[in-house]
């Protein structure tokens, strides 16, 4: 009886893509990262014992792997041209993640530190803009999302939406940020509003919400600082 290699006839648990899916990217071997990279493999062979072959060629070395030519990525039967560049390209993003890797995080260890992260981003800015810092455990911004443009008022500021981004970067804390083009360090009912609102709703995820603070062309205004909180 003649086998059938194809993935599709695989067992939901066995097909890489949907291994991820269910399971995350971590339980993946290097083999299926490589078959959801080439998609396919041939009509005798599955795309992860395409793979397999071509890891087993570099000694299973995914650095020695990144180093293979478009040409020699092509020798492989089932490996074409558009194949070979998937690999390549994504190699070569992994190889750019390990030198970004090497750039000291950011540390919030006052309010004036998030005036300078946030200074050059909003303080010269003629509308208002609403951003959140994400931190982890040991208060360094590991990521900072703008929220809304326009305006500071809880129309405008996705609670749901902060959170939801909280929890997808793990992060353990956020601080707000957002500034008054007026160039007036005072903060409004609804600045006061919005930030009780989103200090309530970190009460209930155990994200802590650790300061709000508001910039402008020179200066900033902390509700930590202030008492505000």
């Amino acid at each position: 009886m003649e086998q059938n290699f194809s993935i599709k006839n695989w067992a939901e648990d066995d097909k890489p893509r949907e291994k991820l899916m269910l399971k995350g990217k971590a339980v993946l071997s290097d083999a299926e990262l490589v078959a959801i990279l080439i998609g396919s493999g041939s009509r005798k062979e599955s795309a992860v014992s395409l793979s397999k072959r071509i890891l087993s060629s570099v000694n299973n070395n995914l650095n020695a792997l990144g180093k293979l030519s478009l040409k020699q990525l092509m020798e492989f039967k089932g490996i074409g041209e558009a194949k070979a560049v998937s690999i390549a390209a994504a190699l070569e993003l992994g190889r750019r993640r390990r030198l970004e890797e090497t750039v000291e995080l950011q540390k919030i260890t006052s309010s004036k530190a998030v005036f300078e992260i946030m200074q050059p981003i909003i303080g010269e800015l003629l509308h208002e803009e609403f951003w959140v810092l994400y931190l982890n455990n040991s208060n360094k911004v590991i990521y900072k999302s703008q929220l809304s443009k326009g305006g500071i008022t809880g129309t405008v500021v996705d609670v749901r939406l902060i959170f939801k981004l909280a929890l997808e970067h793990n992060a353990t804390a956020i601080i707000l940020s957002h500034n008054h083009p007026s160039g007036k360090l005072l903060a409004s009912d609804a600045d006061r509003d919005i930030t009780k609102k989103l200090k309530f709703a970190g009460e209930q995820l155990d994200v802590k919400v650790l300061d709000h603070i508001i910039i402008t062309e020179t200066g900033y205004l902390s509700f930590q600082d202030e008492g505000i909180f």
